[in-house]
């Protein structure tokens, strides 16, 4: 997934003097088997670019390949291709390579077929599809292995995990969305929409154990703590996009409050009951990055992953806020920007008992914070809203000058009628 394609290598150079040649002196014998072939050159750049009059440049340059083939840009029998690299705000390539086109990998196939505009099922939180199978990619998926989603929602994840072979499973604090609302997200859709149904559509049914209500603070899978036993894991992946608490507050199951004994025995009698929508309280943002990886400690198998994404806002120190845990080591970091915020997937490795340092575990302490607004318990959240706030009153303050200097413009003009019209009106002194 991560790969574009697959190229043979005729030449490198950190300028185009040096990439020609090197061509030259490493691809010449090869340059007879496409005498006559169709062809077709193209000019790709990594952080950076050049315009088509500027491509157009650097395919000439390689008339000395002397190719008799008609140029070709749809099927040709044989492609090529420059490929620069740039470093970032720098409009000059750092390096280059030039090679002749053998494969695409499966990444293009991949992202077409799992396209959200395809999807049978989606909702306005369904992560882009190339980005699932990316995480999915990271995490080491593989045939045979078992993934788990503990946010799944609309399954983009559990699917992108099945697409490479894996058994997956999932569950969200929100049944709603695994079980569908009985109809589409799009216009013009009709029948019962659910995450069975995307996995039938894609024939990936057989991979999919099934989804479950749950909250990661209260789940029903088994948990051993390591201290235990370190080696009862039995996940080899967990992948997940964790709810931020930005279109509503985080929340889990539970009461704000304690509950009376009467009150408490009204919720166990009825909880099975249709339309039952059981007690949620606020919780800490924070505080659910320390369960997940709690959770993945518990629950993987010796080097198992755990790959999930994290915001963090953009003017922030990003490593300081990264959670660690002794018996996961942060594998890679990935970052994701936006306009105003970013956010970064995060791979972790499960450690071997013998790769933990000695008493780590006990020094593993989780404090939850207290708070009773959303705000207060989700930091991200609040600097996200704070963001735009700022951004509105600095939007309403340029307005206001704008207005204001309209406003001192036309008192100038209508002085300076004033003015002139005082002159036009004014009598003539005889001399």
């Amino acid at each position: 997934m991560l790969a574009q394609g697959i190229y043979e290598l005729w030449g490198e150079g950190a300028n185009y003097d040096a990439l020609h040649e090197s061509v030259k002196s490493n691809s010449i014998s090869k340059w007879s088997k496409y005498d006559h072939s169709s062809f077709r050159f193209t000019v790709e750049g990594y952080q950076g670019g050049k315009n088509s009059a500027e491509q157009g440049a650097i395919i000439d340059s390689f008339a000395y390949l002397g190719f008799k083939g008609a140029p070709q840009m749809r099927n040709p029998d044989v492609s090529f291709r420059v490929f620069e690299n740039y470093d970032l705000d720098v409009k000059v390539p750092k390096y280059m390579y030039f090679g002749r086109f053998i494969a695409d990998s499966c990444r293009n196939e991949a992202k077409k077929t799992y396209d959200l505009k395809k999807r049978h099922y989606i909702s306005t939180t369904s992560m882009d599809a190339e980005l699932t199978l990316l995480t999915a990619n990271i995490a080491q998926v593989a045939p045979g292995k078992v993934f788990y989603d503990p946010f799944m929602g609309t399954g983009g994840f559990p699917i992108a995990c099945a697409h490479f072979g894996a058994i997956v499973f999932g569950s969200d604090i929100d049944g709603r969305t695994i079980r569908g609302l009985g109809g589409s997200a799009r216009r013009g859709q009709t029948g019962k929409m659910d995450v069975i149904g995307n996995f039938k559509q894609y024939g990936l049914l057989s991979n999919y154990l099934g989804g479950f209500v749950s909250d990661l603070t209260n789940t029903p899978l088994r948990i051993i703590p390591r201290d235990k036993d370190f080696s009862k894991g039995y996940l080899d992946g967990i992948v997940c996009d964790p709810p931020y608490g930005i279109r509503e507050g985080l929340k889990v199951l539970g009461s704000r409050q304690e509950l009376l004994e009467s009150e408490r025995q009204s919720h166990q009698d009825q909880y099975k009951a249709p339309g039952y929508i059981p007690p949620k309280r606020p919780y800490s943002f924070t505080a659910l990055l320390d369960d997940i990886l709690a959770f993945a400690v518990a629950t993987l198998v010796d080097n198992g992953r755990l790959s999930m994404w994290m915001p963090t806002a953009n003017d922030e120190d990003i490593e300081l806020i990264i959670p660690s845990h002794p018996c996961l080591k942060l594998e890679s970091v990935c970052v994701q920007a936006f306009n105003k915020w970013s956010r970064r997937l995060l791979t972790y490795r499960r450690l071997r008992e013998e790769e933990v340092p000695e008493g780590a575990l006990e020094m593993v302490k989780r404090e939850y914070e207290k708070g009773t607004r959303a705000s207060d318990l989700n930091d991200f959240r609040r600097k996200y809203f704070q963001g735009f706030r700022e951004f509105n009153n600095m939007r309403s303050e340029i307005q206001r000058m704008k207005m204001g200097e309209g406003k001192v413009e036309a008192a100038n003009g209508t002085e300076a009628k004033s003015e002139d019209k005082e002159v036009d009106e004014a009598p003539e002194k005889s001399v």
